[in-house]
């Protein structure tokens, strides 16, 4: 288990352009950013043990976090 906080910017920096760009112009963006950034911080936070969370709700914010993010790209993609 890796507990490197996975930062779209570092994950995805081929877009890292677009994302700043979307984050300005887009709400509907910047508002799943904005959630995969602070379920991103959750899980890091349990990684690290500095929050503890059952293990069917850390995986529950390990789902979200890849559904976040996998819609980030599909608009990423799209842009």
């Amino acid at each position: 288990m890796s507990h490197t906080p996975h930062e779209l910017k570092e994950d995805f920096p081929e877009f890292a352009e677009a994302i700043h760009n979307l984050k300005e112009s887009d709400a509907h963006f910047r508002r799943l950013f904005d959630e995969y950034h602070s379920v991103n911080r959750a899980v890091h936070r349990l990684e690290i043990g500095e929050d503890h969370a059952s293990q069917f709700d850390e995986e529950a914010l390990r789902k979200e976090r890849i559904k976040l993010k996998d819609e980030i790209y599909a608009l990423l993609k799209a842009a």
